[in-house]
């Protein structure tokens, strides 16, 4: 597919990427209120469903991003617009994110497909025929390396995401430079709770000792992520892991919306070149939106939703 030139245009106030980034994250609120249902997993765990329905024929799948979860102002915002054009919507949490601490020692990352394969099954024995599917940032992984690792199910017609770190490694590498300190503290200071959590369930398995010193995504990965997850280390975690490998094996319309400017994002999370050869994947590429940004000036709704529901319209059927 040719690469998308893209309508977006960011408000003039939000001057710079880490405004277009944080903005949104910190002030947008999004009304509405979902019906909670938990999913048991073969493996004994659990993921926790929010829903907006009413029994329509269509729905909405939306995976969120790192240390996010159903109520983060993109992943409702989606849910809410969808629903109010027509569609049921499922936002679904993965594991340990929706308030409660998940039962087993490992929780979830990248590309961890199991659970929204799960989701995904479990949506379609409730009759669902026409299933798309919305992923932002860590849920973009997700959804991309599910699409391109399987044999879809053909209830799921589209899938739409924004801000993917298609190529793990480096993005880490991006998030680990000086000029990123910002967010990179963030997520960790959030992650540490989680570990300590867990190192208080599992003793014997993990520490949180020491987590302190912990000061890069890599070091991190090496610590927690890839034991707990069954990888070698955090090379073989971002191997593997990586949506980017699985890209030329969609086979449905998909589109994917990387800003320039995303502040996670380096030039291997942009494939342009596959883009341009493929049936089913598009490239949109906007000049501004930082990471998950993409706020529309005086307006309640954000230019993910319009553009993912506008995609979605053109290519569902």
């Amino acid at each position: 597919m040719p690469i998308i030139a893209s309508a977006y245009k960011a408000p003039f106030y939000l001057f710079n990427p880490h405004l277009e980034t944080v903005i949104p994250s910190v002030f947008r609120k999004v009304p509405g209120t979902y019906h909670r249902e938990r999913l048991e997993l073969p493996d004994g765990d659990f993921v926790d469903l929010d829903w907006m329905t009413e029994q329509r024929d269509k729905l909405v799948i939306i995976s969120h991003g790192l240390e996010g979860n159903s109520e983060r102002h993109y992943t409702k915002g989606m849910a809410v617009h969808f629903f109010q054009h027509g569609w049921d919507s499922l936002a679904w949490n993965c594991r340990g994110c929706s308030g409660e601490v998940n039962r087993l020692p490992r929780f979830y990352h990248h590309g961890a497909t199991e659970d929204l394969a799960a989701v995904i099954e479990h949506a379609i024995q409730k009759k669902y025929s026409h299933i798309v599917l919305i992923g932002f940032s860590m849920g973009g992984s997700m959804t991309l390396k599910y699409l391109g690792e399987r044999i879809v199910r053909k209830e799921i017609k589209a899938a739409v995401t924004f801000s993917v770190p298609c190529d793990l490694g480096s993005s880490a590498t991006e998030l680990d430079k000086p000029g990123n300190k910002f967010y990179r503290n963030r997520f960790l200071k959030k992650l540490e709770k989680k570990i300590q959590v867990k190192a208080a369930q599992f003793p014997n398995l993990l520490s949180a000792t020491g987590f302190e010193t912990i000061a890069t995504f890599r070091e991190f990965d090496t610590r927690y992520t890839a034991p707990l997850h069954g990888f070698n280390d955090a090379n073989d975690f971002y191997t593997r892991a990586s949506c980017g490998s699985y890209l030329e094996n969609i086979q449905i319309p998909t589109l994917l919306v990387n800003a320039e400017n995303d502040p996670f994002l380096p030039e291997a999370c942009y494939p342009v070149e596959l883009a341009h050869n493929h049936t089913h994947l598009h490239l949109e590429i906007p000049k501004r939106g930082g990471h998950v940004g993409f706020s529309l000036r005086s307006s309640k709704i954000n230019w993910m939703e319009k553009r993912a529901f506008e995609f979605v319209v053109q290519n569902h059927q």
